[in-house]
């Protein structure tokens, strides 16, 4: 895919998910979710190149501009939307699939000082709200939600709803915990 064809989608998909977007002229000049993705993706291109320390400056610069912060290792997918993404922080190692929607304040975390992976990986159109805290190598499945100000270190299956600061899963009107449901799965 081209860039251009690739900035028109990311144009697109803020559009459609953004109820308050008005022209391609507002998202372009006015969104800054839109510029760190695409500064993401050229600071990840050097990464991959080999230029780690072009690739470092790119991003930390890419922070101070929008306040959103992307290490060039983390891998993101398409049409990914940031909205609001003040304090937005992705670790080197997180993984991102398509169609993916965060929230300001989202933390994709590790929780060791090890080389390996230990950022989070988010399957195709999860959505994450406000100031939820992923951490850890947690696998997190397609279509999952993670409720605003939920703390996730264990994985979630696909499809659900996480909510609360200990990350219970909401299945109608019943919370249970993540334990149950993967024990449900499993069993």
């Amino acid at each position: 895919m081209s860039l251009l064809a690739r900035i028109r989608e990311d144009v697109e998909a803020m559009r459609s998910r953004d109820p308050a977007a008005r022209s391609t002229a507002e998202i372009v000049l006015c969104y800054p979710g839109v510029h760190a993705i695409w500064l993401h993706r050229v600071s990840h291109r050097l990464w991959r190149g080999g230029r780690r320390l072009a690739a470092r400056f790119l991003s930390h610069v890419a922070r101070f501009l929008t306040g959103i912060e992307i290490h060039p290792g983390a891998r993101i997918g398409r049409r990914f939307v940031i909205d609001h993404g003040m304090g937005i922080v992705i670790g080197e190692t997180a993984e991102i699939g398509d169609d993916v929607m965060l929230y300001q304040g989202v933390t994709l975390g590790g929780k060791t000082m090890e080389r390996r992976k230990r950022h989070p990986t988010l399957g195709d159109g999860v959505v994450v709200g406000a100031g939820a805290i992923l951490l850890g190598p947690i696998a997190v499945g397609a279509g999952a939600r993670i409720g605003a100000g939920a703390v996730v270190v264990r994985d979630v299956p696909a499809g659900v709803t996480v909510v609360g600061p200990t990350g219970r899963l909401l299945e109608g009107d019943n919370i249970v915990s993540i334990e149950e449901r993967l024990a449900e799965e499993a069993g």
